[in-house]
């Protein structure tokens, strides 16, 4: 009859399906949570150009809708000390 001949191994078997389910469910969670999305400064909705300084930006903005001269754009910008 055996008496117990091959339940020395059983539990690498028990061990083997543990893990299984476990990567099934971690599997299952990140398709249909959307995975683990890490965020740098480049992929950020926030994150500035070059290093730009928001009142660059500002400035920038304000010389594309045509509010500033040229002129006005030039001073600006040297008083703002940032070269480019």
């Amino acid at each position: 009859m055996g008496y117990g001949s091959g339940m020395g191994w059983g539990w690498i078997f028990w061990l083997l399906m543990l893990i299984g389910i476990v990567l099934v469910i971690v599997v299952v969670v990140r398709l249909l949570g959307g995975g683990v999305r890490r965020e740098d400064d480049s992929t950020r909705a926030d994150a500035r150009p070059s290093g730009r300084s928001r009142a660059r930006e500002v400035l920038d903005e304000r010389y594309a809708r045509g509010e500033l001269t040229t002129e006005e754009y030039r001073e600006r910008f040297t008083a703002l000390g940032e070269n480019e």
